[in-house]
Formats: structure tokens, sequence, C-alpha cells
């Protein structure tokens, strides 16, 4: 079975957004493996939390990505 985790920045995607992204993950892997793979491929949206990443040791928030 196709497993994708994406995770991505809270509050950034719309329900309508979401849906593109988990069906254009699910094409790629179609792409790859052909129709077999559609019914069972499996998309994962985390949606994290502000000041839960980091990048080489330094917390980014929504301020320093621009999205405050």
């Amino acid at each position: 079975m196709p497993f994708a985790n994406i995770k991505v920045p809270a509050d950034t995607l719309t329900p309508e957004s979401k849906k593109r992204l988990q069906d254009a993950v699910t094409e790629a892997f179609v792409g790859v493996y052909g129709e077999r793979a559609r019914p069972t491929t499996l998309v994962v949206l985390e949606e994290v939390a502000d000041g839960g990443w980091s990048l080489g040791g330094t917390v980014l928030t929504a301020e320093m990505l621009g999205r405050s």
C-alpha cells in the first residue's frame, strides 16, 4: 500500500486545497504504480502548530514564514 505523510503549517489549507493535495499525491502514486495503487493509497495530511517546526535548530514561526 503506498503511503504518504505530509506535514503542512496549521491553518494554511482550505478543505478544498487539502482535497486537491491528497488527489495530486494519489495521482503521483498511480502514475508510478498504475491504477492498481489507487484503492490502497493512503495520504495523511498533518497540520503542524505554529512553532512546531525547526530548521537547523531555529524554531520557525508563522511570523518568520511571513504568514502573520
